[in-house]
């Protein structure tokens, strides 16, 4: 399996206050240590090196990151994810831009998202909804592949 981490796990993961004892961070460090292939976007790293201070930190953040195959979203992923949270929003389900184009490159490329972003999920629930509510065609191709999002919260 191929997962995207968002920055929800990673922030958890590389908190040095607390351990984080929460099933995505397992997840990721059960991932990292062989069993799935872990791949990140510039969204994830740009969110990171923005929320941690100190030259220290984000030296770390920069080196560990290196190591991880980078997905780019390209024109058509832009548009679809503009309409992944248009869908969502018709739903009454607020999502972040940031959050619609990660969950895009996710749809496009066959990825995992581990997440703990209540509404990344409370979004796949509005896709499935709207899939079965329209017979969409569009939006029924979105929930089946956002399905596999990997979230407790």
């Amino acid at each position: 399996m191929t997962l995207l981490v968002d920055t929800s796990v990673w922030s958890l993961a590389l908190r040095r206050d607390t351990i984080a004892n929460e099933p995505e961070v397992d997840a990721l460090k059960a991932a990292l240590a062989g069993s799935d292939v872990v791949v990140t976007t510039g969204l994830v790293l740009q969110e990171l090196l923005q929320g941690f201070a100190g030259p220290k930190a984000r030296t770390q953040i920069i080196e560990s990151f290196a190591a991880l195959p980078l997905i780019q979203p390209d024109r058509a992923d832009h548009i679809a994810a503009a309409d992944l949270r248009n869908t969502c929003r018709k739903a009454g389900v607020q999502m972040a831009t940031v959050d619609a184009l990660i969950a895009q490159l996710c749809i496009s490329h066959d990825i995992t998202l581990l997440s703990t972003d209540k509404r990344l999920c409370s979004c796949r629930r509005a896709l499935c909804a709207e899939a079965l509510g329209q017979q969409n065609e569009t939006a029924t191709h979105m929930s089946s592949n956002f399905s596999t999002i990997i979230s407790t919260k």
